[in-house]
């Protein structure tokens, strides 16, 4: 698991140039794209989002579910995101964007999706087989990111060497027995992890809870910011000791948060203090969004691998998600 972690930079270009070469075709007009996706497949889309979202001239929507939604036209564009690609939900998706006559693209290391893709005649990015979804990101984020990249003011292919460079850098750091991802990992011990971010890096907060949840096989909890201070304030306000000693807090935090914002986070790094409450401050450091974004994955992926030492638990099987379809009897047992 940790040499894949160590791939995500790889990952990410050869996923982007795969992309780019069958890229959506665009007028210069704005353009919804649907991403349907579930679990390590999905987590790709809603990473993507923030950064089209931003900078882009595309409005990108993420679908968990295996029912569109219905303003899925004709004038839509689908991508299908299954690493497996036996997802039952995706393969749903799949036949009913089909009959709703929207644009498809399929990304997938094969499967039942790539299968009714070839005989459709809808294109298929391809990601290599043979790991976990989770593990995939690299891959299933770049390949995302290049499809969609004609909808960007600029390519986006410098900057994507750009960022693989300087997150193998980071990652030789966070893989060090001593370095960010371990000390950060120290810190969280047994606690349970709340990662918060503010709404651009949600699904990087989500990415992070993900992983410490398959990788370290314990549960954890993401939220949103500035949401958080209209609701979630109001339970760390009321926490006890006793609550208060099983929590730890991880504030994942970017340069290009607004005054108002890192203000919001002061104000709860001190009501978290003297509740006694554990909580860390995680920098994502770098001006431009997207490398922020790779950074947080990367130390993110790390900081579980650490968490899973310290339970001594093998981060690799996801074996209740085996379990839960061998027994519902959905399509591909061994991945999603």
């Amino acid at each position: 698991m940790r040499a894949l972690a160590a791939s995500l930079p790889t990952g990410l270009i050869e996923g982007f140039r795969a992309g780019r070469e069958i890229a959506l075709p665009t007028d210069g007009r704005a353009t919804r794209v649907y991403a349907v996706g579930m679990g390590g497949s999905g987590i790709a889309a809603d990473l993507a989002r923030g950064v089209v979202d931003a900078e882009s001239s595309a409005s990108l929507v993420v679908v968990r579910s295996p029912d569109l939604p219905r303003s899925v036209d004709a004038k839509a564009r689908v991508v299908l995101v299954s690493y497996s690609g036996n997802t039952w939900e995706t393969l749903k998706a799949y036949d009913q964007a089909g009959r709703a006559g929207a644009g498809r693209t399929v990304i997938s290391s094969g499967g039942l999706l790539a299968e009714r893709a070839a005989e459709d005649d809808v294109p298929v990015l391809p990601v290599p087989p043979g790991m976990p979804p989770r593990s995939a990101v690299g891959h299933l984020l770049g390949g995302i990111l290049g499809l969609l990249d004609p909808l960007f003011p600029e390519s986006n292919d410098a900057r994507i060497a750009r960022i693989a460079d300087r997150t193998r850098a980071r990652i030789g750091s966070y893989s060090r027995s001593r370095g960010p991802a371990a000390l950060l990992a120290q810190s969280i011990g047994d606690r349970i992890p709340f990662v918060y971010a503010e709404s651009a890096f949600l699904a990087l907060a989500r990415r992070w809870k993900t992983q410490i949840e398959e990788n370290a096989k314990r549960l954890a909890v993401f939220d949103e910011v500035p949401e958080l201070f209209h609701n979630a304030l109001v339970g760390w306000d009321a926490t006890g000791s006793r609550d208060a000693a099983r929590a730890a807090v991880l504030l994942l935090e970017w340069s290009g948060e607004s005054p108002a914002t890192r203000k919001s986070l002061r104000y709860l790094e001190r009501l978290l203090s003297e509740r006694s409450v554990r909580s860390e401050r995680v920098i994502l450091d770098s001006d431009d969004r997207l490398e922020a974004l790779i950074g947080g994955i990367a130390l993110g992926d790390h900081v579980s691998l650490f968490l899973a030492d310290r339970r001594h638990v093998d981060p690799y099987p996801v074996e209740a998600i085996t379990r839960l379809k061998a027994a519902v009897g959905m399509p591909g047992t061994k991945s999603r």
